[in-house]
């Protein structure tokens, strides 16, 4: 990692994969080098490491101990829910949703977001931290990775304003079909309550997905941040036959997945709902 890249957010970010590079590297149990040893190995502030690992440990996929260090934690259960019928269209949520850009940059993919996007490491990918609000109010983070070749010339008003697929399928001609998203507790850090406005170690859901093409080609990678006390996940599961078909999604948005995005017909295979509450 280079030392000097610019951006709190970024920084943090590339720290943050890098430590998840050696997790995934790793079995559960073994032991990972001290913050000291990442901090020289990773060019970054002890401060900024111990965001990034601090966050991992909220996660559950670091464990440390006292007076031995740092270690892989155990795997966690998981369980995959199917829908009979994949092929979703999201309708547009409630509320006025926003973005407010943190940080926006094309840099290397690296290692791991290479290895998701299945490409080179050297090749480039448009890199975008933002902050979603519903009615002014601070409601989600995201990170986003994105091929920089798929979007010459993508702008950071693009990211503002409307929703990011609908900006792919007219200005780029990038047709999203797939999503794959996995969703897991966690809470937020120091820097991440600041952001949503949430007391240090609120709950939260963290969001991580994969969106494909109609060509099956990797588009985006994308971990999103969620406030535990304003979201929430429902999933609706066919226990036996029914005497009619009835559509999955009536309201709400596909949870991790921006309000309006798949709202033009495109779809997306899943099996979750995210509703928005009313409040805390």
């Amino acid at each position: 990692m280079e030392a000097d890249v610019p951006g709190t957010v970024l920084k943090r970010e590339r720290a943050r994969d890098a430590v998840l590079e050696l997790i995934e590297s790793r079995s559960p149990g073994d032991a990972i080098p001290s913050e000291r040893a990442l901090c020289a190995l990773l060019g970054v502030s002890r401060p900024t490491l111990r965001a990034a690992v601090d966050e991992l440990v909220a996660a559950g996929l670091l464990v440390r101990e006292h007076g031995r260090g740092m270690f892989v934690a155990p795997a966690k259960i998981t369980q995959e829910l199917i829908s009979a019928d994949l092929a979703l269209s999201v309708p547009q949520a409630a509320g006025a949703w926003s973005s407010r850009l943190l940080e926006f940059t094309t840099l290397q993919a690296g290692a791991r977001v290479g290895r998701k996007l299945r490409m080179s490491p050297a090749e480039e990918i448009v890199y975008v931290a933002r902050l979603r609000l519903v009615d002014g109010a601070p409601m989600a983070i995201e990170h986003l990775h994105i091929r920089a070749a798929l979007v010459p010339g993508l702008s950071a008003q693009e990211l503002e304003d409307g929703d990011l697929y609908e900006h792919l399928r007219h200005t780029h001609g990038v047709h999203v079909r797939e999503a794959v998203q996995a969703i897991e507790p966690t809470v937020v850090t120091r820097a991440e309550a600041q952001l949503l406005e949430v007391p240090e170690l609120s709950p939260a859901l963290l969001f991580e997905r994969l969106t494909s093409d109609t060509g099956g080609l990797p588009v985006e990678y994308v971990h999103s941040l969620y406030r535990g006390d304003r979201y929430r996940i429902v999933s609706r599961l066919a226990l036996g036959p029914a005497a009619a078909t009835a559509p999955l999604i009536r309201d709400g948005h596909h949870p991790g997945i921006p309000p309006g995005d798949f709202a033009h017909g495109d779809p997306i295979a899943s099996s979750t709902r995210g509703d928005i509450q009313a409040g805390p």
